[in-house]
């Protein structure tokens, strides 16, 4: 499904169960909730999405719909391009994805 925006495809996924706040800190991502830490080989991106702002173009955000291995289903957003965290999209380069991702790479262009 092509989202036109972050906080819509964020509201979508939430609903879809993907609840956990994970976020990347010393090379693993953490569900900020349970504390669980996940390396790379224990998550598998399901979905992504690149989005433009609405205002300013250039403020870019790309956002993971993950899983872990132990069913336990998240987001990671993350800018990129110019103001990219660049060590999280490498380290997520390093994620396993299905097949198929479900993406819209350009949303609200």
């Amino acid at each position: 499904m092509p989202y036109e925006t972050l906080v819509e495809a964020s509201n979508d996924l939430y609903k879809k169960g993907y609840k956990g706040n994970f976020q990347f800190q010393d090379g693993k991502i953490i569900d900020s909730d349970s504390e669980k830490q996940y390396t790379s080989d224990q998550l598998l991106i399901v979905e992504q999405h690149r989005f433009e702002g609405m205002t300013n173009p250039s403020d870019l955000s790309i956002l993971f719909a993950v899983e872990g291995t132990d069913g336990t289903k998240g987001l990671i957003i993350s800018s990129y391009g110019a103001k990219a965290n660049h060590e999280l999209l490498e380290w997520m380069d390093q994620v396993k994805a299905v097949d198929s991702i479900p993406s819209n790479h350009q949303a609200g262009v």
